[in-house]
């Protein structure tokens, strides 16, 4: 069994077959990372004419060499047989000019409730399997070493269904979400010449955040490989409905204190409807300040579909992941980003994806990351990945020439 070059279309009939794959080992990927500059190949371990494992890796220059990169991958059907494709990828890269080959493996290390409580035992081969071939280990990692996670977080949604789902969130995200769909929120895919709005919330975002934003022209091209596999989604808000909606509720509320009033003449002694009035009493004074807030951002934006935060979604045959996001803090009070997860949820179980991936989280269980917090509200479960690994084909010129690099930029 020796590597070989597939055609996309190879490529692609094969992903389709796997059970295991992230939205990077794709043909689409492949796309975009070529109108990105970058040489990308998809390679295969056969046994006669029968694909075991395949990869999609791509290529970049660096000084004297390439620097070629595997990234959640590779794909496969015959696991046993990825010892063999390590193997030959570092004789490929050999072979092909590559002064450093970073793979970055999808197979799972070891798995955790939404807690963090380990629920699986460790896979400590797939390290040795790589280590014992040459390859270097970065360690075992939390937080975002590269800008890039190693704990990703799950739902699974094998056994739900549309009438289902919202019952499957955590204590607090079932009132979470059922908060969010009271202000009348409503949500929108954008077209490819509005996707300057879906900017505008990654940049406020990453400037929030202190993390790099992609650029939009990154954006329109990751719309146009993926299609209708991707959905750039925002959440809009009109506060005058809003303010409409808050007035028919009062309104409704009003009716009921009256009719208790009335209730508590005849009786004044009834403790239950002493505790209802209370409730309702309450209830009519948040209605009050909620109805001031409305009156001041319509004040601020006026009679118009506000933005509140946004999220870009892609739909694999295995798994739809929860790519990049943002959000206005101003808005936060309106839970908006619950609703997008629970329509990209709906529109998975839909489309019988039955796996979910909300994507990184820092792998620290402390109560201080608080993308955990939210993800949980969702009730799914945590994996660790293996983490990073490096093969330097020809070790003494990388050094030589990482040296002379350095001494360049003095």
């Amino acid at each position: 069994m020796t590597l070989t070059v597939l055609t996309k279309e190879e490529f692609q009939n094969y992903s389709e077959k796997v059970t295991h794959r992230s939205f990077v080992q794709s043909v689409q990927m492949g796309d975009l990372m070529e109108k990105r500059g970058a040489k990308v190949v998809y390679l295969s371990l056969k046994n006669e004419e029968e694909i075991q494992v395949a990869a999609m890796v791509y290529s970049l220059s660096m000084l004297g060499g390439l620097h070629m990169e595997l990234n959640a991958g590779p794909i496969y059907t015959q696991q046993e047989a990825l010892p063999i494709f390590y193997a030959d990828l570092k004789e490929y890269a050999k072979q092909n000019g590559v002064l450093e080959l970073l793979v970055k493996p999808y197979e799972t290390y070891q798995t955790f409730d939404s807690d963090g409580n380990a629920t699986s035992d460790e896979e400590k081969g797939l390290i040795t399997t790589l280590t014992g071939l040459g390859y270097q280990f970065h360690g075992l990692t939390t937080g975002y070493p590269g800008g890039e996670p190693d704990w990703l977080y799950y739902k699974d949604l094998t056994e739900l269904t549309e009438k289902t789902l919202l019952k499957s969130f955590s204590k607090k995200g079932k009132p979470l979400v059922k908060k969010a769909e009271t202000f009348g929120i409503q949500l929108k895919k954008l077209k490819r010449e509005e996707l300057s709005i879906f900017k505008d919330i990654t940049r406020s975002t990453s400037e929030r955040r202190e993390y790099s934003d992609k650029s939009l022209e990154y954006y329109e091209k990751f719309y146009d490989v993926f299609g209708d596999k991707a959905e750039f989604l925002i959440a809009t808000l009109n506060f005058s409905e809003y303010l409409s909606k808050l007035e028919s509720e009062q309104s409704k509320l009003a009716e009921k204190l009256d009719k208790l009033r009335l209730d508590l003449s005849k009786n004044p002694n009834s403790e239950k409807k002493q505790n209802q009035l209370r409730e309702y009493s309450s209830q009519f004074e948040t209605f009050e300040v909620r109805k001031a807030e409305a009156s001041d951002l319509i004040e601020k934006y006026g009679d118009e579909d506000v933005v509140l935060a946004g999220s870009l979604f892609v739909y694999m045959p295995q798994e739809t992941t929860y790519l990049f996001s943002g959000s206005y803090t101003e808005f936060n009070k309106f839970y908006a980003p619950a609703l997008l997860q629970k329509y990209v949820m709906l529109e998975s179980i839909k489309r019988g994806i039955q796996k979910y991936n909300f994507l990184g989280i820092e792998g620290v269980f402390d109560g201080s990351d608080g993308v955990l917090r939210f993800k949980q509200n969702f009730n799914g479960y945590i994996v660790r990945k293996a983490g990073t690994f490096r093969y330097y084909p020809r070790p003494l010129k990388f050094k030589v020439l990482r040296l002379i690099k350095k001494l360049l930029r003095r």
